[in-house]
Formats: structure tokens, C-alpha cells, sequence
């Protein structure tokens, strides 16, 4: 089998029921060698293909029960390691344009035009930034628990904010360390499911130049001025108990592109997509088989 480093591609299987997967880990190379392919077996030409994007903790595998509910509903997707994440060459400098190139370079690999977008968190910045940059590689759009721009503009603000989620690491802590502390705070209150550790895995299995590389980009995104230009369907999902996203920020955001919908997942924090796979799949069926 040939594999394209960093990435999870999940052909469609229209023919077996929908089901949630509830086992995931990261950073699996059992999981990379059973799921990714350079083939898109059986796909129907009427259904786009998908690209899911991580978050700043997250890795091309924490989307696996997605994929697979995905690719049983007959859609087939891939999933990305972010440049400098698992086997994905980090690229310098670390900044959104680079990372939209390297989208379109993974899409262009496995042969993909077009395709919907499924962002969470920094993953959803990067889709915006690939529909500012390279709109006609853009089929749709699904932003998760994310905003078009980060916090403050103010560099004292971003220098804090890196300041402070380093600090574990200049302490010499590992990433290991710094994952059992932060995720307990990005979850809905009380959350000790399953995902719980597995988001703990994914953030952990993270190198700290990657990590680093990651935050210092997320901190200069600006893409307000885009949302009005956006032309193609779009879903924005927001998370009840989200305190970096805040619904709030999902709804504004929704407001101002062109006939985009809107959803809130009740339950859920800022990782809705480890917390609860299953509602996030069943938001965006719906969105996906309404697409042209």
C-alpha cells in the first residue's frame, strides 16, 4: 500500500450502516497503515470528498469515528497531520499561507480539485485561510468551534498568550504534562469520557517545535474581512460549554457569511469533537447531503 505521509483517508462505504466508532488513538501507526490510501474506492460523483482539519492539540487520527461514520454514509475523506505535526515536514515560516499551500499541495497528492472543508478549532482558521487564498479548491465550508480572527490584535496580548502556554514547557515539563493539564479545562464541566484521555493522547503525542510552530502562527490569523466574500455552503458549530470559541463568537461569525447556518452543540466544550463524535456527525450529515 502507498501512503502519503500525514494523512488518514477513509474511502466511502455506501453499503455498510451508519456507526460511531467510540476506539480512537493518536498517533497510531497501526491506524495510518490500516486507514490511509492514495485510492478513493467507489465514491459516488455527486458527493464531495471531505478534508478534516485539526485543532492546535488535536492529529490527523483524533478524527477517525468521524471518518468512518463518514465513509459509511457513503463519503469518502482525508484527514491531515498540520505541517510539523506526526510525519508532516514543518514548514518555515510556520504562518496560515503556508499552511493553505500545503493543504492545496496534500489535495493536489491525492488528486482532489475541490473539497468540503471540515475545520475545528485552529483547523476551522485554516479553511478560511484556503478560502481566502485558494477559493476554487473550496467546495464548502464547516467551521467548528472557531473564529475568524484570534483574541486582541495587540502584540502584548499574543506575546502573553504564547508566554503562558509555553511555560510548562520552559519548565521542563513535557507535552505529556502539559496536555493533563490544559485539556481538563477545554471540556464541557464533569466530562470523563472517553475522549477525555484520548484528547489527552493526541496533545501529548505532539513535539513542542511543532506545538511552538503552531501557536505562533494561531496568534497572527486575521481573516474578518473574508467572511462576507465567502460564496460556497457553510456550516458553523459552535459548543455549548466552549470557553475559546464561545457560541457567542460561532454566531457572529455565522452572521456574516452569506446564507451560512448555524448550530450548537448542548453538552459539549471547546474538544466536541472527542467529547461527543456522534453529535458532531450528526450535524453534519444533514449539511453534507443538503450540498449541490
Amino acid at each position: 500500500m502507498s501512503m502519503i505521509p500525514g494523512c488518514v483517508l477513509f474511502p466511502c462505504r455506501s453499503d455498510a450502516p451508519i456507526a460511531m466508532s467510540p476506539e480512537m488513538t493518536c498517533g497510531s501507526d497501526a491506524l495510518v497503515a490500516k486507514s490511509t490510501s492514495d485510492r478513493r474506492e467507489g465514491a459516488a460523483p455527486t458527493k464531495p470528498t471531505l478534508v478534516f482539519l485539526h485543532g492546535i492539540g488535536g492529529r490527523a487520527s483524533s478524527w477517525a469515528p468521524i471518518q468512518q461514520a463518514c465513509a459509511q454514509a457513503g463519503y469518502t475523506s482525508l484527514a491531515w497531520d498540520m505541517p510539523g505535526y506526526g510525519d508532516s515536514p514543518a514548514i518555515d515560516p510556520c504562518n496560515f499561507d503556508g499552511l493553505a499551500d500545503a493543504l492545496a499541495a496534500l489535495m493536489d497528492a491525492h488528486g482532489l480539485s475541490k473539497a468540503v472543508l471540515v475545520g475545528h478549532s485552529l483547523g476551522g482558521m485554516v479553511a478560511l485561510q484556503m478560502w481566502a487564498r485558494h477559493p476554487q479548491r473550496v467546495a464548502g465550508l464547516v467551521l467548528a468551534a472557531s473564529s475568524p480572527a484570534f483574541g486582541h490584535g495587540s502584540g502584548d496580548f499574543q506575546q502573553t498568550f504564547i508566554a503562558q502556554r509555553l511555560a510548562p514547557l520552559e519548565a521542563g515539563q513535557s507535552m505529556a504534562d502539559v496536555a493533563e493539564g490544559l485539556i481538563p479545562t477545554m471540556v464541557a464541566p464533569g466530562f470523563n469520557g472517553p475522549g477525555l484521555a484520548q484528547a489527552k493522547a493526541c496533545m501529548g503525542s505532539i513535539t513542542p517545535a511543532g506545538y511552538k510552530a503552531a501557536l505562533g502562527a494561531l496568534v497572527q490569523f486575521e481573516q474578518r474581512a473574508a467572511l462576507p466574500t465567502i460564496t460556497v455552503p457553510t456550516l458553523c458549530i459552535a459548543a455549548e460549554h466552549d470557553r475559546t470559541a464561545a457560541p457567542t463568537v460561532v454566531q457572529r461569525m455565522a452572521d456574516k457569511i452569506p446564507n451560512a447556518q448555524y448550530q450548537c452543540l448542548n453538552g459539549v466544550g471547546h474538544l466536541l469533537t472527542f467529547e461527543q463524535p456522534d453529535s458532531f456527525f450528526n450535524a453534519l450529515l444533514p449539511f453534507l447531503r443538503s450540498l449541490p
